[in-house]
């Protein structure tokens, strides 16, 4: 199928109109970033074990569940970088819990290797309690991976896809299938540095199919067609997907508008990023004076997102969302009486794990944070913002970006 120049006559987005009007060339990070802080696994894998973002932003997805009207042939949800696949397993659980026989389209992009494979970790047991369902992965840029396309011409004949019908009934079958894909995964989702902005960028498109053998009839018009690409999603999560520092143009233009146009009517953009004004804000600038990477605001984005839609902003509807909807806030989880304790001690790893946490969540590249640990100061600052506030706590928050019906 050719990819489409504008939108098609009934108003839903076209296989591929939102690249249609953008470079090929176009990096997916802004050159003036020379260095993207989640590529980092050590840090990410620390952060998400210690504190509950994960958690509790699978809730806030979830409760957008209550306002979607599904349409044959599928529920539709695209995870804008599912990580390592935490938040997608509990919203699913909550999707099936909703629509309990519905069957499922979940589309995911994901660059890393190690995250896909953490990821692909918790699917058999959603394939065991939701039959029908169907998972597509793939590490192609925002802008074009809700088509599982790439808008460059040379980029969609390297595109490699790769279609499993998963065999069986339960879930050992098929977590020996998905472990049996390690080795498609180790040469296909390989990345690099780009020359251009430092930033990392697949090697080789891919995109990965998953569903149960036995639904395949069920599901027959539910599996993505290589040739016959297709977004039209009930609900979009859009969790952190992009640097905090990044200009908010492109932001918009890059991450944002795409995914507005990959929404159906009525479909639903849940976008989250973090909002700081908080304890691990505190730690950093009791090391880094005057320190503030949240700088955009939701309302910022939205105007933004508006702008790169143009004359397709009439089609959206955009809501920051009162304080009381749009702020959340997560915990680092610490042992009972750890830290409000006066006369308990904190330990080196909970100072350790705080302080990962905070600098995680502000982006500090390892060059500064070399420095800054080269001496106890990081520690005692750490400590100091612990006792103060008793626990470590970060504040995000969230906006809706939606397709009028």
């Amino acid at each position: 199928m050719k990819r489409a120049e504008q939108e098609s006559s009934d108003g839903a987005p076209a296989a591929l109109a939102p690249t249609a009007n953008i470079p090929a060339t176009l990096p997916e990070h802004p050159p003036e970033q020379d260095f993207r802080f989640y590529d980092n696994r050590q840090k990410y894998l620390m952060f998400v074990n210690t504190c509950s973002e994960k958690w509790i932003v699978a809730d806030r997805c979830a409760r957008e569940l209550d306002f979607i009207r599904p349409e044959q042939p599928a529920i539709r949800f695209f995870d804008a970088g599912v990580g390592d696949g935490t938040v997608l397993a509990r919203v699913l659980r909550t999707m099936h819990r909703k629509f309990e026989r519905y069957p499922f389209y979940v589309a995911c992009k994901e660059i890393s290797l190690e995250d896909v494979r953490l990821t692909l970790d918790k699917l058999p047991d959603r394939f065991l309690e939701h039959p029908e369902m169907v998972i597509a992965i793939t590490n192609i840029a925002y802008a074009e991976a809700p088509w599982l396309t790439p808008a460059n011409p040379e980029a969609r004949k390297r595109l490699v896809w790769k279609e499993v019908a998963l065999s069986g009934s339960t879930t050992a079958e098929f977590e020996q299938q998905i472990i049996d894909l390690q080795p498609f995964l180790a040469e296909n989702w390989r990345t690099k540095v780009s020359e251009k902005t430092g930033s990392m960028l697949p090697e080789t498109p891919a995109v990965l199919v998953l569903y149960r053998q036995d639904c395949q009839f069920l599901l027959d018009r539910v599996i993505p067609r290589q040739d016959e690409p297709r977004a039209d999603f009930d609900l979009i999560l859009a969790s952190q997907p992009f640097r905090l520092r990044a200009k908010v143009e492109f932001k918009a233009r890059r991450v944002l508008a795409p995914l507005a146009r990959a929404l159906r009517h009525g479909g639903r953009l849940l976008g989250i990023h973090s909002a700081g004004n908080d304890p691990g804000l505190e730690i950093v600038q009791k090391v880094w004076p005057g320190e503030d990477p949240f700088t955009t605001s939701r309302r910022q984005l939205i105007e933004a997102t508006r702008d790169a839609l143009g004359e397709e902003a009439k089609q959206f509807k955009f809501d920051p969302l009162p304080n009381a909807q749009a702020l959340f806030r997560y915990e680092m989880h610490t042992l009972p009486d750890e830290i409000d304790s006066e006369s308990a001690s904190i330990g080196t790893s909970t100072l350790l794990a705080a302080w990962n946490a905070a600098t995680y969540v502000a982006q500090i590249e390892d060059e500064r944070l070399a420095e800054a640990m080269s001496n106890s100061t990081y520690l005692d600052a750490t400590r100091a913002v612990l006792r103060k506030n008793g626990e470590l706590w970060f504040n995000d928050e969230s906006y809706l970006i939606s397709r009028l019906r």
